[in-house]
C-alpha cells in the first residue's frame, strides 16, 4: 500500500513539472511574437502619406481597408509608394471607371489598383536606368509588373507610362514617396471594367406583357427562345421595311447605335461615299440621299440585322431613264426596290452560283417580283433580252452587312415590259392602276340581252332605262 502512494506522488510531480515547463514556453513564445508585432511610429512614411497633399490616394487606401496591409509591408521591409496627384484622381479620371472602383462589390479590383502602386522595397532616383533604351523591373504589391525608363533628351524619369513628377516628394527610414503625374492602371483591373461595361450596355430588362392564350389549344403561348445579340433577325425584312415607299422612319431602336452591335447609318455613308469616290455612279447616290429616303430606312434596316445587296446601275445607264420613268409617284423608290437584294452576295458567291445551276431566283426588295441572274461571257447577266445587265464593277463595297455590285444597265420587273411588232424590240411600259367598276347590275344587262331576241324594240328601249338606271 505504501508503495502504491509513493508511485502516485512521483506521476503526480512530473505531471506537474511537464505542464509548468509547457506553460512557461507558451508564455516566452506569446511574449517573443507580441514583441515582434508592427510597431508603426509617427516618423512612417504611412503617416506621411495620410498627412500629405497626397488626399484622394489616402482616402481611397482608406477606403479599401488596405492599412492593416501596409502596415505589415513597411514592418517586413522599406516600400516605394507612387502616388499620383490629386488632379489626376478628381478631374481627370473618367468618372464611370472612378463610380466603378467606389462600388462596394468592387472592393477587389480597387486594392489591386491601389497596391499596384507600391513596390516593397526602396527605389531611389539612383536605380532609374541611365539610358531611354533601358528598363529596369519590379514587382508591386498587385504582383503585376513596373518598368523604370529614363528620356534622355528630357531627363524625365518615368513609372511604366507615367512620368515622375515630385522625385522623393516624402522620404522616410522606413519607405518613400515619389509624386506621378496619373494613375497606374494594371491589365486585369481594365479588363474588370470593361467587361462589366459591356454586360451593364447589353443587359437591359425588356418589359414583358401578360401571357397570351392560344386559342386554338386554349393554353398559354410558350415566349420566344432568346436571340443572342448580333445574331440575323427573327422577323423576314419585308415585314421591317416601311409602310410606303417614301415614308421611312428615323432609326428605330436595334442593333445600331452607341450601345448596339450594328450601325446602320455609318455604313450606309460609307457605300454611298464610297460609290461617290469609285466614279461613275453619282446619279445612283443622288436618288438615294435626294431623291428618295431610302437611305434612311437601308440604314435602319442594317442596323436592325438585317443584309442587303445594292445592284447599282453607273451613270450612263442611268441616263436612259426618261423623265417619265421617273415623274411618277414613288417610280425611283421602286426602281431602287428591285436592285435590292435581302442577301449578302458577293460577285464570287453569284458567279459560282450561276455557274453550278445556270439560272438562280433572287428575292427583292419589291414584291412579288424576283430577279434573274444566269451566266454569260464570264460574267453575272441579271434579267431578261434587253432589259438585262452586266456585272460591270464587282465588289465596289463589301463589308459584310452591305453589298454594292456595279452593273451597266436599270432592270425592270418582266410584268413592266411589252413586245411590239412593229420593231419586234421589248420596250418598257408604264403600268396603269386602274380601280375596277362596280358590277351593280350586271344581271340586269344579262337578263335584258337575253330579252332582246323575243321582245320588241320597246323592251329593248325599256331595258336599257333599266339598266342605265341601274349603273348610275
Amino acid at each position: 500500500m505504501l508503495k502504491l502512494k509513493s508511485l502516485f506522488f512521483f506521476f503526480s510531480l512530473v505531471s506537474f513539472l511537464f505542464i509548468s515547463s509547457f506553460s512557461a514556453t507558451t508564455l516566452q513564445d506569446t511574449a517573443s511574437s507580441t514583441s515582434t508585432t508592427t510597431q508603426i511610429n509617427s516618423n512612417s512614411v504611412l503617416v506621411a502619406l495620410l498627412d500629405s497633399h497626397y488626399t484622394e490616394l489616402a482616402e481611397l487606401v482608406e477606403k479599401a481597408l488596405l492599412l492593416q496591409t501596409l502596415e505589415d509591408a513597411v514592418g517586413n521591409h522599406n516600400i516605394t509608394i507612387f502616388a499620383p496627384r490629386n488632379e489626376a484622381l478628381e478631374r481627370d479620371l473618367d468618372p464611370d471607371f472612378k463610380r466603378f472602383l467606389l462600388e462596394p462589390r468592387n472592393l477587389k479590383s480597387l486594392q489591386t489598383l491601389l497596391l499596384h502602386h507600391i513596390v516593397p522595397k526602396r527605389i531611389g532616383l539612383h536605380q532609374w536606368p541611365v539610358t531611354s533604351t533601358e528598363s529596369t523591373r519590379h514587382r508591386s504589391l498587385s504582383t503585376d509588373p513596373l518598368h523604370l525608363t529614363t528620356c534622355i533628351d528630357s531627363g524625365d524619369k518615368f513609372i511604366s507610362k507615367a512620368k515622375v513628377i515630385h522625385p522623393n516628394a516624402v522620404d522616410r527610414p522606413d519607405g518613400v514617396i515619389h509624386g506621378i503625374e496619373r494613375l497606374l492602371i494594371p491589365r486585369s483591373v481594365q479588363q474588370d471594367f470593361n467587361n462589366r461595361r459591356s454586360l451593364r450596355s447589353i443587359s437591359a430588362v425588356k418589359p414583358e406583357g401578360a401571357p397570351e392564350v392560344d386559342p386554338r389549344t386554349n393554353r398559354l403561348k410558350k415566349p420566344a427562345p432568346p436571340v443572342k445579340p448580333g445574331s440575323p433577325p427573327v422577323l423576314p425584312i419585308y415585314d421591317a421595311m416601311a409602310p410606303g415607299p417614301s415614308l421611312a422612319p428615323a432609326p428605330a431602336p436595334g442593333p445600331g447605335g452607341p450601345r448596339h452591335h450594328f450601325n446602320g447609318e455609318k455604313q450606309v455613308k460609307d457605300f454611298i461615299q464610297t460609290l461617290l469616290h469609285y466614279g461613275g455612279y453619282n446619279e445612283m447616290a443622288d436618288i438615294l440621299v435626294n431623291l428618295t429616303s431610302l437611305a434612311t430606312e437601308m440604314g435602319r434596316l442594317v442596323s436592325e440585322g438585317y443584309v442587303l445587296t445594292v445592284l447599282a446601275p453607273n451613270d450612263e445607264a442611268m441616263a436612259k431613264l426618261t423623265t417619265d420613268q421617273l415623274s411618277e409617284p414613288g417610280a425611283p423608290e421602286q426602281i431602287i426596290y428591285y436592285h435590292i437584294i435581302p442577301e449578302y452576295q458577293t460577285e464570287e458567291s453569284m458567279y459560282n452560283a450561276v455557274r453550278r445551276f445556270a439560272k438562280i431566283s433572287y428575292d427583292t426588295l419589291r414584291l412579288p417580283h424576283k430577279l434573274v441572274a444566269q451566266e454569260a461571257d464570264g460574267s453575272v447577266k441579271f434579267g431578261q433580252s434587253d432589259t438585262s445587265a452586266y456585272l460591270f464593277d464587282p465588289d465596289i463595297y463589301t463589308d459584310g452587312r452591305i453589298s454594292v455590285q456595279g452593273i451597266d444597265g436599270v432592270l425592270f420587273p418582266a410584268e413592266e415590259t411589252d413586245t411590239t411588232t412593229t420593231t419586234g424590240k421589248l420596250q418598257t411600259k408604264k403600268t396603269i392602276k386602274v380601280a375596277a367598276k362596280p358590277r351593280r347590275g350586271k344581271l340586269l344587262q344579262v337578263a335584258c340581252q337575253m330579252l332582246e331576241a323575243n321582245t320588241s324594240i320597246q323592251g329593248e328601249n325599256q331595258c336599257k332605262k333599266v339598266i342605265f338606271g341601274c349603273e348610275m
